[in-house]
């Protein structure tokens, strides 16, 4: 399905076929969703960090599994999940930042951009299952996002480019570009561990966009919380 094309009041709009949630993931930076009322969240670790597990929860029969939306309550309550910063070692790719305020970018000789962020205080994101919950991090990024622009997609789940390892689902959105660069957001909320994740990927043409997507699937598993 196509994407609205139509000018819309500021802050809500689709500028040049990419909506505000380009502008926000693009830049790196992130919108934290927290419950005024709820007690502060410690900021976001850089994402190989290994979180310390709710007693008794079995880490490592979660990261052994696919990871569908319906799967998300096996993990431990309020443990962010991370992403792996292997980018950094595909051929083409370097560091741009890495974790500033939770957040790194890579940028490839190419053109192609990509950042990625995990997000904790999630919890007023979250609705029936993990799905629903990702649909409205879209649209609390961009309001004019419908269900319907987003695809089901997955990335590894846990693993190495050497021995990858399971998979988890995410949403996909890719707005035309109408002038601008091709751009995909992957995004997941993770509803039981009040965390987000979401990576972008921005580049000059449709073809390096999916080899760039490729290089994603392959070096930025995410990372299951390990004990």
């Amino acid at each position: 399905m196509g994407f609205p094309t139509t000018a819309v009041p500021a802050g809500r709009g689709w500028r040049l076929g990419v909506p505000l949630a380009m502008a926000v993931l693009l830049a790196g930076c992130s919108v934290g969703v927290r419950d005024p009322a709820a007690p502060e969240t410690p900021p976001s670790t850089p994402a190989l960090s290994t979180p310390t597990i709710t007693p008794g929860h079995d880490a490592a029969a979660v990261a052994a599994r696919d990871l569908p939306f319906a799967a998300g309550g096996t993990l431990a309550p309020g443990v962010p999940v991370g992403i792996s910063d292997e980018l950094q070692r595909a051929p083409g790719w370097k560091p741009v930042t890495k974790d500033v305020a939770g957040a790194s970018q890579y940028a490839k000789a190419d053109g192609c951009v990509v950042a990625a962020r995990v997000s904790t205080g999630q919890g007023p994101l979250v609705r029936g299952d993990d799905r629903e919950s990702t649909v409205a991090l879209f649209q609390y990024l961009d309001a004019t996002i419908q269900p319907s622009y987003l695809t089901t997609e997955t990335l590894q789940w846990g693993g190495s480019v050497e021995e990858p390892g399971k998979s988890v689902e995410v949403l996909v959105l890719e707005p035309a570009a109408h002038g601008g660069k091709p751009t995909a957001v992957l995004a997941r909320v993770f509803g039981t561990a009040g965390s987000s994740a979401y990576i972008s990927v921005s580049c000059p043409d449709p073809g390096s966009l999916a080899a760039a997507r490729k290089d994603v699937a392959r070096y930025m598993p995410l990372v299951p919380p390990s004990a």
